[in-house]
């Protein structure tokens, strides 16, 4: 059996940009793509936190240590510059692979610079 699971996570980028009139995809600062190990023109799922869209797309190299999160393309209409999204790329493994696979999660400031990783999402307790 093969699964599909989280291999990466950007978690509350701000956008910083959108363009309408671009080629589609979102462009990522490349400090942050390397950091989650989203390579350039993998296919991407967006959440807009401040709206609830979703939407799948690839991710494209932006300037390194830019803060850089521009939505492009008919995905602009999507987002707006301040919102708060999730990037999430996925992998599909076999069994074997599952068992040990643990995702990059990576957390950023208000300034889409990163202030820590992990590899397991935090439990919430309702309280």
């Amino acid at each position: 059996m093969q699964r599909t699971l989280l291999h990466a996570k950007l978690h509350r980028v701000r956008v910083t940009q959108v363009e309408i009139d671009y080629e589609g995809s979102v462009a990522i600062d490349a400090l942050l793509l390397e950091a989650a190990g989203i390579r350039e023109y993998e296919r991407i799922d967006v959440f807009n936190v401040r709206n609830g869209e979703r939407f799948s797309t690839y991710a494209i190299r932006g300037e390194p240590a830019s803060g850089l999160i521009s939505v492009n393309g008919a995905a602009a209409h999507k987002a707006q510059v301040a919102d708060l999204i999730i990037i999430c790329a996925f992998g599909v493994y076999d069994e074997r692979e599952a068992s040990t696979m643990k995702p990059r999660l990576i957390y950023v400031d208000d300034n889409n610079k990163i202030v820590r990783s992990s590899h397991a999402i935090p439990m919430q307790v309702a309280g």
